[in-house]
């Protein structure tokens, strides 16, 4: 049985691009679409005012809400097959237990009721923090939205955090049939600079090729299992966060890996996580790694 894409949805403009990309792929892998919302309406049965047949009327909008979201969903591909689901529950711990099951969790980057001025919506951080299945929040410009610079991007850090990642970096180059670079960050040793005396020189080469040297393993990996994808590695100077968030505007999709230590129930995202989530020009998908 084939783990569906799920989608959390809440109505808001940001949940109903989310609606759109994820269509696009589930029918990019041939996976049935999942759209869930959730809400503690059942606490506030007795002061919310009712729709005057027996039920809240936080519980008929969020069925007119996911109703609304499949017929958006079958109008942007009809071969999709689309479910929806209304859950009495806390949106966060909701969709973590869904992820449970799926192949991929996708939010918007904002939610409904959210402060004009936030970056990213506290739900979608939560469970991109938190949850065991690739969590993808949808977000950037039009080109990023809409698949037009054929290039999925890995971020490779840690190579005990990248395992993960490259495999569904690898699948989302293959069933797009682009490219994929995957790119790792290094940094000058401590009081070297380009413009630095010869004497820095041999050192600063060393720590660009001990940078190197990881992606030559990832990027056989990936040809042996993905023959078809084009990969093109990379090493760039810089810190990480702003390296993979500058090339996120000629992406269709940033891919990072996340470590998920058991018995943990905080955020677990890193900084290049935290950055992107809120600034990229893409939508950006965070992989767990498994233990």
């Amino acid at each position: 049985m084939e783990l569906p894409l799920v989608v959390g949805i809440d109505g808001s403009e940001s949940s109903l691009t989310a609606v759109e990309w994820a269509t696009d792929e589930a029918a990019r892998h041939g996976l049935p679409l999942r759209l869930v919302y959730a809400s503690l309406w059942e606490r506030y049965e007795g002061v919310v005012p009712s729709s005057g047949r027996g039920r809240p009327s936080e519980q008929v909008l969020a069925e007119n809400i996911v109703r609304a979201a499949a017929v958006r969903a079958r109008r942007r591909n009809p071969e999709v097959k689309v479910s929806g689901d209304v859950l009495p529950e806390d949106p966060v711990s909701a969709l973590l237990r869904e992820g449970n099951n799926a192949f991929a969790l996708v939010t918007g980057s904002r939610g409904r009721g959210e402060l004009k001025g936030l970056l990213l919506g506290s739900v979608s951080l939560a469970v991109a923090a938190r949850a065991h299945c690739p969590v993808i929040v949808v977000r950037g410009d039009t080109a990023g939205l809409t698949g037009a610079h054929d290039r999925v991007l890995l971020g490779a850090g840690d190579p005990k955090m990248t395992d993960e990642a490259l495999r569904f970096a690898c699948r989302e180059a293959e069933v797009r049939g682009c490219v994929l670079d995957v790119v790792r960050a290094w940094r000058h040793p401590t009081g070297a600079t380009k413009d630095h005396l010869v004497s820095a020189e041999e050192p600063t080469r060393e720590t660009e090729q001990r940078a190197s040297d990881p992606l030559d393993g990832l990027i056989s990996d990936a040809m042996t299992d993905h023959p078809e994808v084009r990969v093109r590695p990379a090493t760039v100077e810089g810190p990480a966060q702003t390296v993979l968030l500058r090339r996120s505007a000629a992406a269709d999709l940033v891919v990072i890996g996340a470590r998920r230590r058991q018995g943990h129930s905080g955020l677990q995202l890193g900084r290049v996580g935290h950055r992107l989530l809120h600034h990229a020009d893409c939508p950006v998908a965070v992989v767990p790694q498994r233990t």
